[in-house]
């Protein structure tokens, strides 16, 4: 029942993903954009500790609720953490009503063909069995575009779609997230490519069951509307991929049916510093944004 409940909201609901799963190489760039200098820990486990607390500190701001965020990703060390006892993913969703999702991945190949690949995950099914068992409703998983090769970006959206069917016969609904970075000189060649490669694979998606994407904005306005628009989609979101809060939003409403999955661009201008009120007020504004931006689209 309470998956069926999930499903409802994470494929209907106004509102957006907060990506909350910086993980191990990106850990210490989040901690000092919210004003932590890595002079404040001394090991691995007190800097994901550290983490953890601002984490927390968000999903328990009164702003983050269901209302606005639909679904939240987390680091597998935050769904194996509690908040005020209650482990995350259970926290997330019967106090927040928030619908949590979990990073599967375990980082980026070297490049090739003008592409970063993810890393094997040989444990996958494993964490799989135990994200079920902590009530996680999806996974997403991150590969990255770095040019417009056709044989790169064939790869890639394979591999995606490949390990998608993995995470669907533990029934859970992957995002897939096949990244084209922002700055490249042939971003919307790439994406054009990055379309037609990801139709082609939709054919690969066992009947009754469905995906989401994670998508870096288009530069064409509305190019994934056809992905948006397929039964076998359950939702495609945008990662805001370097682009600041403003940029990011002012892209997402140009695109009609897309919603955020954003990351930096929902925790800019938080800090440590902050007292509640002000924390709180900031993640407010923040929300609030990102919320009209998914909404406007």
């Amino acid at each position: 029942m309470t998956q069926a409940k999930m499903a409802a909201q994470a494929a209907n609901k106004d509102g957006f993903i907060a990506a909350l799963d910086q993980s191990g190489g990106s850990t210490p760039k989040a901690l000092k954009l919210y004003g932590v200098s890595d002079d404040a820990w001394s090991n691995d486990e007190e800097m994901f500790g550290l983490i953890h607390q601002m984490r927390a500190r968000i999903i328990k701001s009164p702003a983050f609720t269901g209302e606005k965020v639909m679904g939240a990703i987390l680091f597998e060390r935050t769904m194996d953490g509690e908040i005020d006892g209650v482990p995350t993913a259970q926290y997330l969703w019967e106090e927040r009503g928030v619908v949590p999702f979990l990073k599967v991945d375990k980082g980026l190949a070297e490049a090739e063909n003008g592409v970063k690949l993810m890393k094997p995950m040989p444990d996958l099914d494993a964490l799989l069995e135990r994200a079920v068992k902590k009530g996680i409703f999806g996974t997403k998983m991150r590969s990255v575009i770095d040019a417009a090769n056709p044989a790169g970006i064939a790869a890639n959206v394979a591999q995606q779609f490949e390990i998608g069917n993995q995470i669907l016969a533990h029934g859970l609904t992957p995002i897939l997230e096949p990244e084209v970075t922002i700055s490249i000189a042939d971003k919307a060649e790439a994406e054009d490519i990055l379309l037609a490669e990801i139709q082609k694979n939709l054919d690969k998606v066992p009947a009754g069951k469905q995906i989401m994407l994670k998508l870096t904005l288009p530069t064409r306005a509305n190019l994934y509307k056809p992905l948006i628009d397929d039964p076998r989609v359950m939702r495609v979101v945008a990662l805001s991929g370097g682009y600041s809060r403003a940029e990011a939003n002012e892209k997402l409403a140009r695109n009609t049916g897309m919603i955020a999955s954003f990351s930096r661009a929902l925790t800019e201008g938080l800090s440590a510093n902050q007292s509640d009120a002000e924390f709180d007020a900031m993640l407010a504004s923040a929300i609030d944004s990102i919320f009209e931006a998914s909404r406007a689209g």
